[in-house]
């Protein structure tokens, strides 16, 4: 199923995608910070509802990624490609940049891992819990880098996901 009626609860991503997805990578990986950065952009980029860019646009999974954007970005990144390359392997998924990119609609795991390690290769560490404009700044100005960005949606998603995880 591509699309959802609704949204997807949090409780459900943290549970269903979220925990088995990160579990996928290096332990590192999963802590707060990223738990909340990526329950905060998957609902800015699709709500948890669309698995495919609405309007026939080329984003797929609820983390919206391009072919030639993200998904070409985690799988050449030095910091990245391994981890993307074994997450592949797990999954099923050949190695082969249109392939991901088709799984990611339907895998929502895979779609999951390459969503943490888009952000795992910025500089530097992930924002402080409740710095909102640092967490918008590495989501629009650094990481996915939106192409309609809508920061007055972000602070609102942003509490939803901190009351999801309960941080």
């Amino acid at each position: 199923m591509n699309d959802l009626t609704s949204p997807m609860p949090l409780a459900e991503v943290v549970s269903e995608i979220l925990a088995p997805g990160l579990a996928l990578l290096p332990m590192n990986m999963d802590t707060p910070r990223a738990r909340l950065m990526l329950l905060t952009i998957g609902r800015q980029e699709s709500r948890f509802r669309w698995r495919r860019q609405t309007g026939n646009g080329p984003a797929r999974g609820f983390w919206q990624f391009e072919q030639g954007g993200s998904v070409k970005g985690v799988m050449t990144h030095p910091a990245t490609c391994g981890h993307a390359h074994r997450v592949c392997e797990e999954r099923g998924v050949p190695w082969d940049r249109p392939a991901v990119w088709a799984a990611l609609e339907q895998d929502d795991l895979l779609a999951c891992a390459f969503a943490r390690l888009n952000l795992w290769w910025a500089p530097g560490a992930l924002p402080e819990i409740g710095d909102y404009d640092g967490a918008w700044k590495l989501y629009a100005d650094v990481t996915w880098r939106p192409g309609k960005p809508h920061r007055e949606t972000w602070n609102g998603y942003y509490d939803e996901a901190r009351a999801a995880l309960g941080v």
